[in-house]
């Protein structure tokens, strides 16, 4: 283990969720006495409530002082530049910490989940992010990692048709993992993972002109091409509410979905792929999907998508938008 004071350093960024952000840091009290010289600093994403004072009113109240504290920011960058606020900072510090907890203000810490990131990065040197398992609220285990997103797998997002899905296995984003042993993926849930510093010395921090949504893809992806693999750690468990700040995926009626999803999604494609494959990328999109909307109404089957969900992908795709990033 390092001689380092500060071996992890937690970052959560808040966006008017203050009441929950105080019960995740609730739920790090543990982790702390496990880890010692931990450190959480809760980015305020400029919530224009009474966020930061909550946060600080409980962190006093608590006695965590010594471990956590509260930045405020006076601009909401989104998530990359709330994470980045934290990561930078610690990075040019004369002690900076070996590892980055990423962790989402709707999540809660299973006991003993951090370290058991951790002793499975100081166990495998050349791994450079691992999640946690993430779990609903009512306990039950999402042993689910991710594929990069492709052409094949846009298309099969889209259909949705079984057979299809099947003979596109390899594509599908989102995979089912096994429970017992650790796995090596594309990427994890930016909500739960633990980043090894060198991955940022040798990576670049967090691409801050993602505002929500793909920025974690996209990290893992130059973490990959600078050498550093990601793997799902199915034994640590972290709880997340999700989709608590945006609402987009909160159970209820579907919300349609904001703008900056759509220009997460196509700069992902544009910036790691380039125009042509971005194209390929919308047509498979566009055309697996309107496929399933023609079937959904010809079979009666149940409408859960956001409204407007074609017209919103036609408008914010490269043939309307260009190749611009």
């Amino acid at each position: 283990m390092s001689s380092h004071s500060n071996l992890v350093q937690v970052a959560i960024v808040n966006y008017r969720t203050p009441e929950l952000t105080i019960d995740c840091l609730q739920s790090l009290v543990s982790e702390i006495g496990s880890l010692p010289g931990t450190k959480v600093v809760v980015v305020d994403n400029n919530s224009g409530d009474n966020s930061v004072e909550k946060i600080e009113e409980a962190i006093t109240a608590n006695g965590w002082q010594n471990w956590a504290s509260v930045l405020a920011s006076d601009y909401n960058g989104g998530y990359a530049y709330g994470n980045n606020l934290v990561i930078r900072s610690a990075l040019t510090s004369a002690n900076p910490p070996d590892y980055f907890m990423i962790l989402n203000p709707d999540t809660q810490v299973r006991a003993g989940a951090l370290k058991m990131l951790v002793d499975f990065l100081e166990e495998h040197p050349h791994a450079g992010i691992a999640g946690a398992c993430v779990e609903g609220e009512n306990g039950y285990a999402y042993q689910i990692a991710f594929r990069f997103p492709s052409i094949l797998g846009e298309f099969e997002r889209g259909l949705r048709l079984g057979i299809v899905s099947k003979l596109l296995s390899k594509w599908v984003v989102a995979q089912e993992m096994r429970d017992d042993e650790p796995t090596e993926v594309d990427w994890v849930s930016g909500g739960t993972m633990m980043i090894r510093r060198q991955v940022f010395e040798s990576a670049g921090l967090m691409d801050e002109d993602y505002f929500l949504y793909y920025e974690e893809t996209d990290f893992c992806l130059q973490a990959k091409r600078a050498g550093w693999s990601s793997w799902h750690i199915p034994y640590s468990r972290i709880m997340h509410i999700g989709g608590q700040s945006s609402g987009i995926t909160a159970p209820g009626t579907p919300k349609r979905l904001p703008q900056y999803w759509f220009n997460s999604r196509r700069r992902y494609f544009l910036k790691n792929y380039g125009l042509l494959y971005s194209i390929l990328a919308d047509a498979a999109w566009l055309s697996g999907y309107t496929l399933w909307r023609l079937r959904r109404l010809i079979q009666s089957k149940p409408d859960s998508d956001p409204p407007y969900l074609l017209i919103d992908s036609f408008s914010n795709s490269v043939f309307l938008k260009g190749g611009t990033l």
